[in-house]
């Protein structure tokens, strides 16, 4: 990420979408963690996550579906909806293949927490790197009312493993507003990749 939209705020604003550590076994479900600040974040084409921010959630899980399946999911950005409930609306900014300097812009609703108010956040994404079915980053802000994240940074990786696809995906929020809470963010942010994986997961093995 079904789930509630609760766990997929940071899914969402992952902007950086938005995107980890987790067994390298083909496991039913996501396995995932939060890193220590000791663990290598997740890059593409040499750049990473932000590695300074308080709010970092890394995840993955192994997808039992071809390589070019599950990259098609990731990269049509406007069918995002079709399986992702919590996507409200996808819309390139520009046309063709995702590349460096593509931007999109997206909805999910954003649930009430005890530091910020149940909005609509509305994410605009522009691809920084990206390598052919092996891995993608993007970044940009969250706005909703009253509620902002300045700066998500989200990275997702493919790899071809036993059993399928390990699909690894780690994100970073920086910003005023969500660092007040940082537990709070994390958590949502943490529900909200793991939320994305299943989802991904269960939309590449569907389909046949």
């Amino acid at each position: 990420m079904t789930t509630t939209p609760s766990r997929r705020l940071g899914a969402r604003a992952a902007l950086l979408v938005l995107p980890l550590v987790g067994l390298l076994g083909a496991t039913a479900a996501p396995a995932q963690a939060t890193p220590d600040r000791g663990t290598a974040p997740l890059g593409c084409r040499g750049e990473t996550v932000d590695r300074n921010a308080e709010i970092r959630y890394r995840a993955e899980t192994v997808i039992d579906a071809p390589l070019s399946r599950i990259w098609d999911l990731q990269t049509d950005v406007e069918r995002w909806p079709s399986w992702q409930k919590p996507v409200t609306g996808a819309k390139r900014l520009d046309h063709g293949p995702l590349r460096p300097r593509s931007q999109f812009r997206w909805t999910t609703p954003a649930p009430p927490t005890p530091t910020t108010p149940g909005t609509t956040l509305v994410i605009t994404s522009t691809v920084r790197q990206v390598q052919r079915q092996e891995c993608l980053r993007w970044t940009g802000p969250a706005i909703g009312e009253r509620l902002s994240i300045d700066q998500g940074v989200h990275v997702w990786t493919f790899t071809r493993v036993r059993g399928g696809v390990l699909v690894r995906t780690e994100e970073t929020w920086t910003g005023a507003q969500v660092e007040t809470d940082v537990p709070t963010a994390t958590y949502y942010l943490g529900e909200g990749l793991k939320a994305w994986l299943a989802d991904l997961k269960t939309a590449a093995e569907s389909r046949s």
